[in-house]
């Protein structure tokens, strides 16, 4: 719904229920009207992982009044659905952001208000350990306080239904319309937290319900009992919700030569430690190489603030390390995984991957060598478990793994969400494996790739912030779905994929056909020489971005098409002001 941002504004600065600090704080922006217009020209979306926005106030922000009526919006949609939704519950956990815990203690209040029982836990836990208690304890929904690897000036909210999974557009459409349509802040429901825990209202979680988490995080293992676990590990949470977990995880697996990087160890909401608390950026990996080199680490491993990302560094033969993508150290994953369950003979005939539309091919080709089918859905986990949950429903098909370029995998159903603590596991597993073989996971990869061909890639995140960013990133989209490079280096454009529309061309004749994804703002083009990319909107952060990607000969051939590819998409992008022209 469209919003006057003048008239929103207003809204907040007479509602009576709005406090002193928070009315002060929009007073100092009475004359700034593009900072009134950032702030309420909507309110804040459900995108790709839930709501995220910087901490201040107005309806395009994170703070508490946004909280109080997502969750009143949650509650109401909630009884409709069931009566029996009450007493099922909603679980809840947090991160290690400014006002997580404040956040999340009021949602657990407000459905307190809507006599819906909640389980919360004493402390921060990562966000797939939230999925988890959503399974374990057969709650109705579940709410992650989170704003993952974004800034520190961030804060999120994610949403999570009976199944686990994240919750799709039609429950965020209903909470969204609920929202809309609220009489205000003072029709928020609340009960007092102490006299909600006295009632049974609240229920507060902690290790016990960690024990069940760790323990079937451990049953997830594929190595073999006799090769040794011995490698050197450096290890850190980037000041975040893994800590604890991940090291119990490792050291009851049985790696007890784990360095966890001291300055990184506890929680930090500043992240002083971190210019930008995301590990898909390699200077997240400063303080662990440091770290690495001192202890001859042989594999270097960082989560993301809620522990649901695993970025990977490994030690090569001459003693220096390489950061892995998140394509590449899916690939790994999956030849591990694979590898391990032939071995053992527990590797299924209907076995599937599922993977985002924007991720790499590598983990196609080695999944078809084992016979295993491998299928795409849009970007985000809530829709790879879509996909998962299906599986489940219909018995057609056994889930393997999910991933993402993005550095989420998951290789279990008892969370339905990436998974960085399992993950971990599995790559150190994996570790160890090749290590016994006389490889490094390096020299694993590289065997990969010589077999199945080089694969090369390059990530293109064009930031565009505010009102005025969003309307470069709209206007960039809808120039590219007629306005595109049909040529590259001599090879021809084969196919486009627009899917939002759900269309695929075919070039060269102008056939067309539907696929079967669901509807996103995402644009797809493939080449004859194997090169293809696509573009579309960050669902969590305000950026634009764009996914390159070859098929070469050799490394070299396919980092020279990845270059040649980033060159024509540049010039796409200053034409249509996405960027702008370096002097």
């Amino acid at each position: 719904m469209k919003l006057n941002h003048i008239e929103e504004y207003n809204k907040w600065l007479n509602d009576p229920y709005i406090d002193e600090t928070t009315k002060q704080e929009l007073l100092k922006i009475k004359d700034d009207e593009n900072e009134i217009l950032d702030r309420f020209y909507q309110g804040l979306p459900f995108g790709t992982a839930g709501m995220r926005g910087i901490i201040g106030a107005g309806l395009n922000r994170m703070n508490s009044y946004v909280v109080e009526i997502t969750t009143q919006a949650l509650a109401e949609v909630l009884i409709e659905e069931g009566e029996e939704n009450k007493e099922k519950g909603v679980a809840i956990a947090y991160d290690c952001r400014h006002f997580s815990k404040e956040f999340a203690w009021l949602s657990a209040s407000i459905l307190a208000g809507n006599g819906i029982r909640t389980y919360i836990y004493d402390g921060m836990r990562p966000t797939p350990e939230l999925s988890f208690t959503v399974r374990h304890l057969k709650c109705a929904s579940g709410i992650m306080i989170t704003a993952s690897h974004n800034p520190k000036n961030y804060n999120g909210y994610k949403l999570y239904n009976s199944e686990g999974s994240q919750i799709l557009s039609d429950t965020a459409e209903k909470i969204a319309y609920k929202k809309e349509h609220m009489n205000g802040f003072a029709s928020v429901k609340k009960m007092n937290t102490e006299t909600a825990i006295e009632k049974g209202l609240i229920k507060v979680l902690g290790e016990e319900t960690d024990r069940v988490y760790i323990d079937l995080v451990k049953g997830l293992t594929l190595i073999d009992p006799a090769i040794p676990k011995d490698i050197n590990i450096v290890y850190t949470p980037l000041n975040g919700t893994g800590s604890k977990l991940m090291r119990q995880v490792l050291a009851e697996s049985g790696f007890t030569n784990v360095y966890i990087v001291k300055e990184q160890q506890d929680e930090d909401p500043d992240f002083t430690t971190v210019e930008y608390p995301n590990p898909e950026d390699p200077k997240a990996f400063d303080y662990a190489l440091r770290y690495g080199k001192k202890h001859d680490a042989d594999l270097l491993l960082a989560t993301d603030p809620d522990a649901d990302r695993l970025a990977v560094m490994v030690k090569m033969k001459n003693g220096e390390y390489q950061f892995l993508t998140g394509n590449q150290t899916a690939a790994l994953l999956i030849s591990y995984i694979l590898a391990s369950r032939k071995e053992r003979g527990i590797l299924p005939a209907n076995g599937a991957m599922i993977k985002s539309i924007v991720t790499g091919e590598l983990g196609d080709e080695i999944a078809e060598s084992y016979g295993v089918a491998t299928f795409e859905t849009l970007t985000g986990f809530k829709n790879i478990f879509a996909k998962a949950n299906e599986f489940e429903r219909t018995g057609k098909y056994e889930f393997l793994l999910g991933y993402e370029e993005s550095i989420g995998y998951n290789a279990g159903t008892f969370v339905r969400d990436k998974d960085a603590i399992s993950s971990g596991m599995l790559i150190c597993e994996a570790c160890a494996y090749y290590k016994s073989k006389g490889l490094t996971l390096y020299d694993a990869l590289e065997e990969l790739q010589k077999r199945f061909g080089y694969f090369g890639e390059k990530l293109m995140n064009i930031v565009l912030e505010g009102y005025e960013g969003q309307r470069i990133i709209n206007a960039t989209m809808e120039k590219w779905r007629t306005s595109y490079p049909a040529e590259m280096n001599g090879s021809k454009l084969v196919y486009k994929v627009d899917y939002k529309t759900g269309i695929k061309e075919t070039i060269a004749d102008g056939k067309t056909e539907k696929v079967d994804v669901d509807y996103s703002d995402v644009l797809k083009y493939k080449f004859d020489n194997g090169c293809w990319y696509a573009i579309r909107p960050s669902g969590t952060e305000p950026k634009l971005k764009v996914y390159l990607y070859s098929k070469g000969t050799s490394k070299q051939n396919a980092q020279d098409n990845i270059e040649a590819l980033e060159r024509i998409i540049t010039q796409e992008l200053i034409e249509a002001g996405a960027i702008r022209k370096e002097r």
